[in-house]
């Protein structure tokens, strides 16, 4: 497979149909929100690098290390507030769980680097972004996947 057009089209559309699938979200993107994503959860997927990963290339091909970002946004000034850290971290097990099931997203990457053989592993952190005026509360799922001949390597 070749990193190209329809490759990257077929990694976006499987990322968002398996965080889709779960169940969880109002909303799933492919890209990150410009505007206010609205209430109850949103999820919102977008690339974060995509690098040559040596380790796993061959002598006429290059294999990628493509990261992909799965952002769950939960409004900050939600009521009970109580209630919305446990909401998050409970959307982002679910991705991580999601993600870890389908760990070749149906065949469009080799494998999902799971437990960060090549680098980062599938994992989420916390924290807090302003959109549109709108505090959210957001854990971001790194996703890193390692997909096989992105690149022709030729003299």
């Amino acid at each position: 497979m070749t990193f190209n057009d329809a490759a990257v089209d077929s990694l976006f559309a499987r990322a968002e149909s398996v965080a889709m699938a779960t169940g969880t979200f109002r909303r799933v993107n492919t890209h990150e929100p410009k505007a206010a994503p609205g209430s109850g959860l949103s999820c919102a997927i977008w690339i974060q690098s995509i690098d040559p990963l040596p380790g796993a290339s061959g002598l006429d091909s290059t294999t990628g290390y493509v990261v992909l970002n799965a952002r769950v946004y939960g409004n900050a000034f939600q009521k009970p507030e109580d209630e919305l850290d446990p909401r998050v971290t409970k959307a982002g097990s679910v991705l991580i769980s999601a993600y870890s099931a389908d760990f070749t997203l149906g065949g469009t990457v080799r494998n999902i680097d799971l437990l960060g053989s090549f680098g980062e592993r599938l994992s989420a952190r916390a924290g807090y972004v302003t959109i549109d005026s709108t505090v959210y509360r957001h854990v971001t799922v790194s996703i890193p996947c390692i997909v096989n001949d992105c690149w022709t390597q030729e003299a």
